[in-house]
């Protein structure tokens, strides 16, 4: 049941992922990004990655949430829903993008992969923390809180005037 939950949720975050791109609006390709963004912290969650499948599921709301105040905010069109494309150069960005899948994939392939060697930390997330953060992970830890709260103070000031300032 596992297995193709986590398929289901590969194919979805990679559909999701390439609509951002085929979408005609910022505010479609910002909620295909977060449905993305949702689907690899689900896949997370599944292989027993507590930690960072609720990171990456808290940390993309919260940055889409932002992003989506601010093209309210600073938009010319209303809430980014006016049609725009989301591609410039379709052509060229085809070619390099065909070409980088091309080599990425080849690369898979080709690679002689090494052989596990081990067995697996009891647990993987706090193993993880200790070695991309070593001792600094409670530090980090704080600059975190502190970062989500100058982000939700930051929101708070700028609803306050509204949209067009004291003017309106």
């Amino acid at each position: 049941m596992e297995a193709v939950a986590f398929w289901v949720l590969a194919v979805a975050a990679v559909g999701a992922g390439a609509a951002v791109f085929a979408v005609d609006s910022m505010a479609r390709a910002t909620f295909a990004l977060l449905a993305s963004f949702l689907c690899v912290g689900a896949e997370l969650l599944l292989v027993d990655l507590h930690y960072l499948g609720v990171l990456v599921v808290l940390m993309m709301i919260m940055e889409m949430l932002v992003m989506a105040v601010f093209m309210v905010m600073y938009m010319m069109n209303p809430a980014g829903l006016m049609p725009m494309t989301m591609v410039h150069n379709r052509r060229g960005a085809l070619g390099i993008s065909g070409a980088l899948f091309g080599a990425l994939a080849a690369g898979i392939l080709a690679i002689p992969w090494p052989e596990r060697a081990g067995r697996p930390p009891p647990d993987p997330t706090f193993a993880l923390g200790e070695s991309i953060m070593g001792p600094k992970m409670l530090v980090m830890m704080v600059i975190g809180i502190a970062i989500l709260a100058t982000m939700i103070a930051t929101v708070v000031l700028a609803t306050r005037r509204g949209r067009y300032g004291r003017d309106a």
